[in-house]
């Protein structure tokens, strides 16, 4: 069977000619194109403190992430490096190798994994450069990965250009011994209630952020309950006669 997917990759020195003569190479990613570890499940849904009425209980699996993807990247994804490599080079630092730990293309999405101190500095590169433009900021995601030593906490940022009509997706880490990450609340406004979201849920304090208070749990609440080590609870539920108790008070298959 003949394979009669097209080529996207670009024509020797294509990538020159398209590049503005101010404009610096793309950076060297070395990333390695391998999964990226950050746990160990145990179980069906990795529940801990809990029965385990699925009968799963032996089941122990990687949880893996996409890692890195080397260039050359696919669609226009290649554009949207170079040009956030020279407009940061143009704004004087940092550069994008300074700021970005790793690119990854999965399912066709590229997203950005920025090293945290410089969220600002690429988002506001992102939304101003002439060739970049994503005005619009759709949200603010957090993510706990309680086995990833230091770096526990993620928060995704996706990004819409209205002008190019692109999508970027921006995600940044920090430890949970320290869960601070920069808002971007003056970059991008409409984050303001997705962070006050983070922050409730997952503990991830916005630093800069104008009111970072509960949103969705009342105030004196404790913990943050989308966290996976946030103990597991229920109440009890009566069906057709019989008591259904809650999840973490059922019995355990082995």
């Amino acid at each position: 069977m003949t394979d009669t997917t097209p080529d996207r990759r670009p024509a020797p020195g294509a990538a020159d000619r398209d590049r503005a003569p101010d404009a610096p190479n793309p950076p060297d990613r070395t990333d390695s194109p391998g999964p990226d570890t950050v746990g160990v499940r145990h179980g069906m849904f990795g529940v801990r403190g809990s029965g385990d009425t699925t009968g799963f209980g032996g089941l122990v699996r990687p949880k893996e992430m996409p890692g890195g993807t080397p260039p050359p990247y696919e669609d226009d994804d290649d554009e949207v490096i170079r040009a956030l490599t020279a407009a940061l080079h143009q704004r004087g630092g940092p550069s994008f190798q300074e700021a970005v730990e790793k690119v990854v293309v999965h399912c066709g999405q590229l997203t950005l994994h920025v090293e945290r101190e410089h969220l600002p500095a690429v988002a506001v590169t992102l939304r101003d450069a002439p060739d970049l433009r994503f005005e619009m900021s759709l949200g603010a995601s957090g993510v706990h990965y309680p086995d990833a030593a230091g770096r526990e906490l993620h928060v995704v940022y996706p990004l819409q250009s209205i002008t190019h009509n692109r999508r970027v997706m921006l995600e940044t880490s920090a430890p949970d011994a320290d869960p601070h990450i920069p808002t971007l609340t003056r970059v991008y406004p409409t984050t303001d209630w997705h962070e006050r979201e983070t922050y409730d849920f997952f503990g991830v304090i916005f630093d800069g952020h104008p009111s970072l208070t509960r949103i969705e749990m009342p105030d004196d609440w404790e913990g943050h309950p989308q966290r996976k080590d946030y103990p597991l609870g229920g109440i009890p539920v009566q069906y057709k006669g019989a008591t259904i108790p809650p999840p973490d008070q059922r019995r355990a298959y082995s």
